[in-house]
């Protein structure tokens, strides 16, 4: 026993909970304090700061001025600290446990990232300042490009795009430039059923027709189905590996023979590349073009909107084709932002964006390089697939997989083993919060029915493995017992309760309304 536990039950397990429980006067549950809107504090009549009247302001907004007023609360500096550091309480993220949110890689991100992306001459920077001032950053850039092309065994790499879907962007109008230099005016890309959504939505957006391809029962892309669609209107396939099925496409390579073969080109999503960063090189499995989500795979966790950034290797073929801007040497030593020249020499896309990336996202990229080295690399991806085949195996024979085989860096579960207990995945991924877990990704890929998509990461050690899958296991069993009240109200202990999917999505309420009107 602790001396923290001597004479004093300190373990909520310790305590007798009364047999109905009460409700306080103050809407707090113990230390977990309620929290209304900011505009429900404080009143309209007091204000925080003083500001003078503006006797002769002249508007020069066209007339639309408000002319009513605002309505929000006046707050002291102490109720406006308060109001936030409550919400943050409130909040659930990566450093608070596991987040097991498929597909988003939630994992740790170093501190030591943070605080190279907040040094002095980086955290300041300015994209219109004169290049001769920040040879430093591009030196960054220069050296990121170096690990990028490096680890994907790629000649070229396009640092500007904004994001993975950005990438994905960039990656087929490089190929639409390389089609119309050559005169091939194609119109179809190939997308088979179990990559990312934002793969087909890219290519229509490119102004292609998509024409999906089905996947086999092992859930990987059918090679014969793919070889009978490729003609010479496709101008390029698009593929997830490892796709949304956490699985590794194992005919990659005869893939890509038969996609050149054909005079397309083959785009690799590699939004799940930290499965296999170390392990296989896009490059030699025939790839000409792939994305990579930097604030995914080399840290800073994005769910919820955060920046990202998501740089593009090029093959051989499309390297010319590059968008702008990109760091070159000059004859002295120094760099440069290679920007469009003309002529006939330069075939560049040109600009996808105003500036030239997420300079911030750079640092923690090379950061995480750096401090890992080309081996730790490497044990980041296998320590992520060994954790996700750890929790399939652990709960195979409680949950249904639905697919054979040792996983990659996802444990994919269907939602077979709720038969007839009625309930339902959406049920299941209520409850998870209630055993103080963020849900796994529900409902996706499409092509798994009652989907449930677990990616534990690199960053998870056994005891928080094992904590987890004991929850996992108590649901499952819960629910085959027929333990249905646990789970069709959840969550019950969370800070709200759960809402009508259906109106929350059809019925969105987004204007505030003062509770007195």
């Amino acid at each position: 026993m602790s001396m923290n536990n001597q004479g004093r039950p300190t373990a909520a397990t310790d305590v007798e909970a009364p047999a109905e429980m009460f409700e306080g006067f103050s809407g707090h549950k113990g230390l977990r304090l309620a929290e209304p809107l900011i505009y429900e504090l404080g009143n309209t009549q007091t204000t925080g700061v003083d500001i003078e009247d503006f006797d002769d302001f002249d508007m020069e907004i066209g007339g639309l001025e408000r002319t009513t007023e605002i309505g929000c609360a006046g707050l002291a500096e102490p109720d406006v600290v308060r109001h936030y550091t409550r919400l943050s309480r409130l909040n659930y993220g990566i450093d608070m446990g596991v987040f097991p949110l498929g597909s988003c890689t939630m994992k740790h991100n170093p501190r030591l990232n943070e605080k190279m992306a907040r040094l002095p001459g980086i955290g300041d920077i300015h994209p219109l300042q004169p290049q001769s001032t920040v040879q430093g950053a591009l030196e960054l850039m220069e050296e990121l490009s170096h690990w990028l092309m490096t680890i994907t065994n790629m000649p070229a790499v396009a640092l500007s795009p904004k994001a993975g879907a950005h990438g994905e962007l960039c990656g087929v109008m490089a190929i639409r430039a390389a089609l119309e230099a050559r005169g091939d005016a194609r119109e179809v890309i190939l997308c088979p059923e179990s990559a990312h959504g934002t793969n087909p939505a890219t290519a229509a957006f490119c102004g292609y027709k998509v024409k999906s391809i089905p996947g086999k029962d092992n859930g990987r892309v059918d090679v014969e189905a793919l070889k009978e669609a490729l003609d010479d209107t496709v101008a390029a396939v698009m593929i997830t590996n490892p796709n949304t099925c956490g699985l590794f496409e194992q005919e990659v390579r005869e893939i890509a023979d038969a996609v050149h073969a054909a005079g397309a080109f083959f785009y690799c999503d590699g939004a799940n590349f930290n499965a296999i960063m170390g392990k296989a090189c896009p490059g030699d499995l025939g790839v000409d073009a792939m994305h990579f989500n930097l604030h995914k795979t080399f840290s800073t966790p994005h769910g919820g909107g955060g920046p990202g950034s998501g740089p593009v290797v090029l093959s051989d073929a499309l390297k010319d084709f590059a968008p702008l801007p990109y760091v070159v040497k000059e004859a002295d030593g120094s760099l440069k932002l290679h920007e469009w020249k003309g002529g006939e020499g330069d075939k560049s896309l040109g600009r996808l964006t105003a500036f030239h990336g997420q300079m911030g996202m750079y640092v923690r990229a090379l950061s995480y390089m750096l401090s890992h080295g080309g081996d730790g690399l490497k044990q980041a991806s296998e320590d992520a697939v060994l954790n996700a085949n750890y929790i399939l195996a652990s709960l195979e024979d409680v949950m249904s997989a639905s697919y054979e085989g040792p996983c990659m860096h996802e444990a994919l579960f269907d939602d077979r083993f709720l038969k007839d207990t009625g309930v339902t995945t959406l049920d299941f991924a209520k409850a998870m919060i209630d055993e103080g877990y963020h849900p796994m990704t529900m409902y996706f890929p499409l092509v798994v029915h009652g989907a449930m998509l677990v990616e534990p990461t690199e960053t998870e050690s056994k005891f928080n493995l094992d904590q987890f899958i004991r929850s996992m296991r108590g649901l499952a069993e819960a629910a085959k017992a027929g333990e249905t009240k646990r789970f069709e109200g959840a969550p019950y202990y969370a800070p709200r309760k759960r809402l009508d999917e259906t109106q929350a999505a059809r019925k969105p309420v987004l204007r505030y309304t003062p509770p007195s009107a």
